[in-house]
């Protein structure tokens, strides 16, 4: 994982925030390096579909079925797919 610093991270975060992708994006990679679930929900609330995919993909792995679900009911077709293979639903 790339090293941020606290200052580095709130400056992207101040981007992305007004809308800037590539902050968004490298906000994401960060998060999804490690593990980052609260940012990565926040940043799927603003709307990244990246940052929904991650999440779908570190639930997965994690089997963890509540993000799943959660995921699922906000809309994400990749959690409903990942979660019916899960519970053979």
């Amino acid at each position: 994982m790339t090293a941020v610093s606290d200052e580095e991270l709130a400056m992207l975060r101040e981007r992305a925030a007004v809308g800037d992708r590539d902050a968004t994006d490298q906000l994401v990679e960060l998060a999804g390096e490690s593990g980052d679930l609260d940012e990565l929900r926040r940043l799927a609330a603003a709307g990244s579909s990246d940052a929904a995919a991650v999440l779908v993909e570190l639930a997965a792995e994690r089997e963890d079925l509540d993000e799943l679900r959660e995921l699922a009911a906000a809309g994400s077709e990749d959690a409903q797919d990942v979660l019916a293979e899960l519970t053979d639903e």
